[in-house]
């Protein structure tokens, strides 16, 4: 059984990241069959409930108010709209759904009041719901959890000094301050980056050492490759090779062998034996649905049939809650 540390040291990272790609796949497979039921994939949902117009400069996103894309603005949604989404998630086989709102912060308006309702009648239909808001005070994280909020989502996109090239607007220690505010709130923490920024291996290395050695890892790891799109600084940016989304899989899950690693944007440019390659190496969650926030994603019906030929099941929700409620009863 492969030991949980939170000691890593950069070398022994880069050491596992640069293991011959065949036997870093195999290493890693061997300690995700050891920790988990390898073949159950957690399946998240994410809805953008407010779309565009944010204030922050992230070189990547499309939702920032200073780029100019083709995004259509859209206000806040409505708690019955995201009901409704919410039940179609879960009717297509997603167990957890993710609201995205593009904000700099949460602020304690009536916004954040319709979030909290939002996020209490999904909880009601015996959904994990996870929220991506930006930064969170302590009293707003301790209010989302009250309202039933399982996870939140708040990625480190690179590593510290690669951070400063790819956004202006906020800091490196402003993430990890959100989301030791998440952890004193007692809620799941999803954190991990994008991988096709024009960053280093030593960055990508440097991020994966920030999340392993926290006192506490991740619940969950996004990997995302970069989705370019027409009008952000990262337009041109060249896809990501295959073998570079493996290797930060496969490294994902063995320095954090008990996270589930989400393989999340980027599978539309991902064939059947990409995404193989990619489970093998230890990812063991992904989002299903057209969109991921504003972006290309395969369809439910596609990801079903992909998990029907590689011989994966939908995890259920709750589970870790259920197998932890279940061993005290014992």
């Amino acid at each position: 059984m492969a030991e949980v540390r939170h000691n890593w040291s950069k070398a022994e990272i880069e050491e596992i990241y640069n293991t011959p790609l065949m036997d870093l796949i195999y290493q890693a497979a061997t300690i995700h069959r050891e920790n988990d039921d390898y073949a159950e994939v957690q399946i998240s949902s994410l809805l953008s409930i407010k779309t565009g117009g944010c204030p922050e400069d992230c070189s990547y996103c499309p939702q920032a108010a200073r780029y100019h894309t083709d995004l259509e603005v859209q206000a806040l949604m409505q708690v019955d709209q995201v009901v409704i989404a919410a039940k179609k998630a879960k009717e297509g086989g997603a167990s957890r759904l993710c609201m995205g709102a593009a904000w700099r912060e949460v602020r304690d308006n009536r916004d954040f009041d319709r979030v909290l309702e939002m996020v209490t009648a999904v909880n009601s239909l015996d959904m994990e719901v996870c929220c991506t808001l930006g930064m969170l005070t302590e009293n707003q994280a301790e209010r989302l959890a009250e309202a039933g909020l399982y996870a939140y989502n708040h990625n480190l996109d690179t590593s510290e000094d690669d951070y400063k090239r790819i956004i202006t607007t906020r800091s490196y220690d402003d993430r990890l301050d959100t989301i030791k505010n998440v952890r004193k709130a007692k809620i799941s923490v999803c954190s991990g980056g994008i991988v096709g920024l024009g960053e280093t291996t030593a960055d990508r290395i440097s991020m994966l050492h920030t999340l392993a050695t926290m006192t506490k890892h991740p619940e969950s790891v996004p990997i995302n490759a970069l989705v370019p799109v027409k009008g952000t600084p990262m337009e041109n940016q060249p896809r990501v090779p295959i073998q570079d989304m493996v290797r930060m899989i496969a490294t994902a899950r063995i320095v954090m062998p008990k996270s589930v690693v989400r393989l999340s944007a980027g599978r539309t440019e991902m064939s059947l034996a990409d995404q193989a390659l990619c489970f093998m190496a230890g990812a063991n969650s992904i989002f299903a649905g057209d969109k991921l926030l504003t972006t290309p994603n395969p369809a439910f019906n596609e990801d079903m049939q992909m998990f029907d030929i590689l011989g994966l099941k939908a995890r259920e929700s709750f589970k870790e809650h259920k197998k932890a409620t279940a061993e005290l009863q014992d």
